[in-house]
């Protein structure tokens, strides 16, 4: 019989037995049973996914030429895995370290590694990537420092250190062109969502998109493919090793119908006529003009494509790359400085002044009146107790039309306006009153956007009827309110007695109203690229074209992947005889009218050139300087707000234009000196080789006949 001692010995052995058992057998479960799952499951843990960004498209000019780019820049990105594994202490003193190489504060490093979405991240800044994604925390590190980082791993755990493509801006002649070409900003957590539910695999957390000009219009084009990159990481999340990858693919170029070398032309002849008017006196005013900003259009008449199109003030694209400061976007949306942001060639609306005049004579030759009208050119025109002046031109006595056209008669064209009213709209409550000169306005696609393919134009405004009862509207209380106070020091004495009368009659179409829409004064405002394609739709017999700045879309290999077209919009259907009419009219201003003594020299036997001069008025302001003109192949228009009058202030810089379009030196037109090729556009794309150059397209050999 054993002891007492024993049997506790004996116990104890067989608890020691089945406790290595019970081990045994979890081992074996684990080992052999489960071993290929927790071995998955231990690959997966050290295995990270890390998205390889594409290389955005080119942007190029009709000739080949970059007009937007990439470069190579070193980014410093920092691991969160690795930072999240370091003590308090030494974090901190390796975003110290960082921050003295990369020159950014802690405190400004440790927002960008914030993901959004976490309490206090800072919009714009924070990290909207993948949590397993190394944040980018500088880019455009000198090679000095990047190499630092890279040799001082030790020094820098969690530093990653490598070379990324950013947006550059080869600027082809000195060109600006930010208007038309945009910029880029990372993508949102709103679109990241909203391409996600649509199954759209181009972007990420940590892509940039387009936000303006064509980077914006044609993104899913540009953007490309990302790519992704799966890495070992030891137990501090260092990368020890590849594991596989898929190769970003590039985004696709994008042709534009933009031309450097015309583009060149108009900024800076943009730029010196407002440099000039800012440096002349103003008659009426007694000061030097303002010309706080202007824009310019080139258009091919015959299919609305977009030749060069300029805008003042602007500012430098390649400000975004990279993140933009508070400081610097403040700048950009300044009114002191400008509002450079604003592309006044399509969001910029302005009254056009007697430019409008063409558009009245195609509508008044339609309803009624014929080439063989005469009315009064007297110096005033008297509606009710106002007299109404000319103010480009002095008295003619019985003229014509095109002779209206040709002095830029207002009277004449006062007496258009107060004929129509007294036929149909006499009635100043009557919303509903038929009046042949909206009809008219609106047909060449004023009042509405143009479809060009840049996002954000503004559509201008028809002053009719119905806009005046809405504007009655939706001003009424706060006119009234003024109008019902005593007339306070801040009010001036013109506020005031606006406001009396807004209040009470504010929603009535007058007479004076009729009066002004037909010179193009008044309400109704334009953009400049409104105007160039109605006057692009007489050049070319009345077709209404959606401006386009791009061409094509080529791929990587030089294959065109689309080809755009022309867009159709509109068709403007004038009475037999009446366009050539008009062309003729038009002629006449630049060959004697108020456009004449700015193109005294000019071979218009060789290119005829058609032209229609404007100073519009506005209220508190000088007058907005317009000079509109085409010939058989382009239309170019050029506006000065605060500058003067029409011919005064844009007309140099307009006929500057037409002599770099047509080669003109002197009296004398020579095809091979003109800004393109043969002085029109190509009609070919340019040649994409297997080695990445880009070749101009091929020249008709005739346009290079008298070539030096």
């Amino acid at each position: 019989m054993p002891t007492r001692g024993g049997l506790r010995l004996l116990v104890i052995q067989a608890l020691v037995f089945s406790l290595f058992a019970t081990l045994f057998v979890r081992l074996y479960y684990l080992q052999v049973v489960s071993g290929d799952e927790y071995q998955g499951r231990a690959a997966a843990q050290s295995v990270r996914e890390i998205v390889v960004q594409p290389t955005r498209g080119l942007i190029v000019d009709d000739q080949g030429r970059p007009l937007v780019a990439n470069r190579l820049t070193w980014v410093v990105s920092l691991d969160r895995t690795v930072l999240g594994k370091l003590p308090a202490d030494e974090r901190k003193i390796l975003l110290r370290r960082v921050g003295k190489v990369i020159d950014v504060k802690p405190r400004r490093i440790e927002k960008k590694l914030l993901s959004c979405g976490a309490e206090d991240a800072e919009p714009g800044v924070c990290w909207n990537g993948s949590p397993y994604q190394p944040v980018p925390v500088a880019q455009d590190l000198p090679q000095e420092g990047a190499q630092r980082l890279r040799e001082q791993p030790e020094d820098f755990p969690g530093v990653v250190v490598a070379q990324e493509s950013v947006r550059a801006y080869p600027q082809p002649f000195g060109i600006n062109a930010a208007h038309l070409l945009g910029y880029l900003s990372p993508i949102t957590e709103d679109e990241l969502d909203t391409a996600e539910d649509g199954g759209d695999r181009s972007v990420n957390g940590a892509s940039v998109v387009g936000r303006a000009g064509i980077e914006q219009q044609y993104d899913s084009w540009l953007r490309g493919m990302p790519g992704y990159q799966q890495v070992e990481v030891d137990s501090m999340g260092r990368v020890i090793g590849d594991e596989a990858d898929v190769a970003a693919q590039p985004g696709d170029t994008l042709v534009t119908s933009i031309d450097a070398k015309v583009q060149k032309v108009v900024e800076r002849q943009l730029h010196e006529m407002i440099t000039t008017a800012r440096a002349t006196r103003d008659p009426v005013t007694g000061r030097n003009f303002v010309a706080e900003s202007g824009a310019a259009v080139v258009m091919e008449a015959d299919t609305g494509r977009i030749v060069a199109m300029a805008s003042q003030p602007t500012y430098d694209p390649s400000v975004w790359v990279g993140g933009i400061t508070k400081k610097q976007l403040a700048t950009l949306y300044s009114e002191k400085a400008g509002t450079p942001l604003l592309g006044r060639a399509t969001q910029g609306q302005f009254a056009p002044g007697s430019t409008w005049k063409p558009f009245m004579t195609a509508g008044a030759l339609t309803h009624g009146y014929s080439t063989d009208t005469t009315l009064p050119c007297s110096s005033s025109f008297r509606v009710g107790n106002r007299d109404f002046h000319n103010h480009e031109s002095a008295a003619y006595g019985n003229i014509t039309f095109a002779k209206a056209l040709e002095v830029s008669c207002n009277t004449f064209f006062y007496r258009v306006g107060f004929d129509y009213w007294q036929q149909y709209g006499s009635d100043a409550d009557d919303v509903d009153a038929k009046d042949p000169l909206v009809e008219e306005a609106e047909k060449f696609g004023f009042g509405s956007e143009t479809g060009i393919d840049i996002p954000g134009e503004a559509a201008g405004r028809i002053a009719d009827r119905t806009w005046k009862l809405s504007y009655y509207n939706s001003m009424k209380k706060y006119y009234c309110g003024i109008a019902d106070k005593p007339q306070d020091a801040d009010t001036s004495d013109f506020v005031y007695k606006f406001s009396r009368e807004f209040c009470i009659e504010g929603n009535k179409y007058k007479v004076t109203d009729a009066v002004n829409f037909a010179i193009g004064q008044g309400d109704t405002i334009v953009t400049p690229l409104q105007l160039a394609r109605g006057y692009a739709a007489i050049a070319n017999g009345g077709t209404l074209y959606a401006p386009r700045v791009a061409r094509a879309v080529v791929a990587a290999d030089g294959t065109v992947v689309r080809r755009i077209a022309p867009k159709v919009t509109g068709r403007v259907d004038l009475p037999p005889g009446v366009q050539g009419y008009i062309d003729e009219a038009l002629q006449g201003v630049t060959r004697e009218g108020t456009m004449a003594w700015k193109m005294g020299g000019f071979p218009l036997d060789q290119v005829t050139i058609r032209s229609k001069t404007g100073s519009a008025e506005v209220y508190g302001k000088q007058s907005t300087s317009w000079v509109a003109s085409y010939s058989d192949d382009y239309v170019v228009v050029m506006m000065i707000s605060q500058a003067g009058t029409g011919s005064g202030a844009s007309g140099p810089g307009v006929r500057k234009i037409w002599e770099s379009l047509y080669g003109v030196q002197e009296d004398q037109v020579r095809p091979a000196r003109a800004a393109i090729p043969g002085t029109v556009p190509p009609g070919r794309l340019p040649s994409f080789r297997a080695d990445g150059t880009i070749l101009p397209p091929a020249v008709d050999p005739r346009a290079s006949e008298d070539r030096d």
